[in-house]
């Protein structure tokens, strides 16, 4: 690609990801031009859809929490490892308004601009996650899907202006959950039934 060209794009980038922080992912690509201050035949000439402008976008972000998994992994504890990029991959997608519906979405269907990018996300997480199972320190009836919707669940309280002061409260109870309840499996299938 030329300078040029990658600059241009590059602007582009930066300009979608300050839309989407601000209005959320549904943003006009129109706006996002205008803002640009190009036209929207240019935009749509380096990102023909909303998803490949997305990816483009989060395909960094994507990167560098997969790759902070792979660095957590040998430097902190299995437990710190987990909830600290569980913290991280929630702030990242909270960051940019309504991207979990798109995650949630991407994760399933091969056909889409995000699809890799989410498994990879999903896939580093789940490292995390049978590391801190192999230590018995994390449950082990969740698995890296389970943990992948707890992100976009945790992520969607905070997108929410009444629910997002007690976003922080209810992360640290479901961190606790995945992790205390190592053995909570097996507990509740001893427990007798409830008369």
């Amino acid at each position: 690609m030329r300078a040029d060209a990658r600059k241009n794009r590059d602007h582009l980038l930066a300009v979608a990801g300050a839309a989407i922080t601000e209005q959320g992912v549904d943003v006009s690509l129109r706006d996002i031009a205008r803002r640009a201050d190009v036209g929207l035949a240019t935009l749509l000439r380096h990102f023909p859809t909303r998803e490949a402008l997305l990816d483009a976008l989060l395909r960094t972000s994507f990167d560098e929490l997969a790759a902070q998994a792979a660095e957590l992994e040998t430097l902190s504890s299995p437990e710190d490892a987990l909830v600290s990029w569980l913290r991280d991959c929630v702030a990242w997608t909270t960051e940019y308004r309504g991207v979990t519906v798109l995650m949630a979405a991407a994760i399933e269907d091969a056909e889409s601009a995000l699809h890799a990018s989410c498994v990879t996300l999903r896939a580093a997480g789940a490292r995390l996650l049978t590391r801190a199972q192999a230590a018995g320190m994390a449950r082990s009836d969740i698995d890296g899907a389970d943990l992948f919707a707890l992100v976009a669940m945790l992520a969607w309280l905070g997108d929410q202006p009444s629910l997002a002061p007690r976003a922080d409260h209810l992360f640290e109870v479901v961190a606790s959950a995945i992790l205390a309840s190592a053995g909570s499996s097996d507990a509740e299938e001893e427990r007798p039934p409830r008369p």
